[in-house]
Formats: structure tokens, C-alpha cells, sequence
């Protein structure tokens, strides 16, 4: 996935709408708090073991509510001036430091 061309299309998309004055990082937080829930409300009631096999129904609105979130998050990145790629790269690394491997015998 070419980030910095979602960005542009996200970008586009807005300006052809009149979005922009509403796209700020406040609002855009919010609204991928929103579907963050809606996220979170498909395994409300279900089983870890049924969480891990959803229906054909359930795995296509499990993708629409990713894609809500990876959205948004991509736009708070571009408002925010943070390149996600970047970002992505140093908390890896940071992560990789913080957690090391299990030793195994």
C-alpha cells in the first residue's frame, strides 16, 4: 500500500466535497474512535474461538471497519505532518528493544 498516494486520493476526496475546514487532527481522532467501536462491536458477544472464525458476512464488515480505522489514521497522519512510514519503522525498532525475543532452549 503506496501511503503517500492514500493520502493524496483522502486529500482529493475531501476538497471535492468541502470537507477540509472538518478535517482536523481533533476531528479526525474522533471519528476513528467511533469506528474503532464499531470495530470492537463485531466480537462484542462472541467467543475467542468464534472471534477467530468469523462468517463470510463477518469478515466483510470486520474489513469495512479496518479500512474506516486504517483511514482516518492515515488522514491524522497527514494533517499531523508525521510520515507513517517512518513512524511505523522507528516503533518496530523501538518495540524490537523494549520486548526482545524469548530465549529458547
Amino acid at each position: 500500500m503506496d501511503i503517500s498516494a492514500l493520502q493524496q486520493r483522502l486529500r482529493r476526496f475531501a476538497e471535492e466535497r468541502d470537507w477540509q475546514p472538518y478535517q482536523t487532527p481533533k476531528n479526525l481522532a474522533m471519528a476513528m474512535t467511533v469506528e474503532a467501536a464499531e470495530l470492537l462491536e463485531i466480537f462484542q458477544w462472541l467467543t475467542p474461538e468464534q472471534s477467530l472464525n468469523l462468517s463470510d458476512d463477518q469478515r466483510r464488515h470486520l474489513g469495512e471497519e479496518l479500512s474506516d480505522v486504517l483511514l482516518y489514521l492515515v488522514q491524522i497522519a497527514d494533517h499531523g505532518g508525521v510520515d507513517l512510514d517512518a513512524a511505523v519503522e522507528r516503533k518496530l525498532a523501538m518495540n524490537a528493544v523494549k520486548h526482545p525475543p524469548l530465549k529458547r532452549s
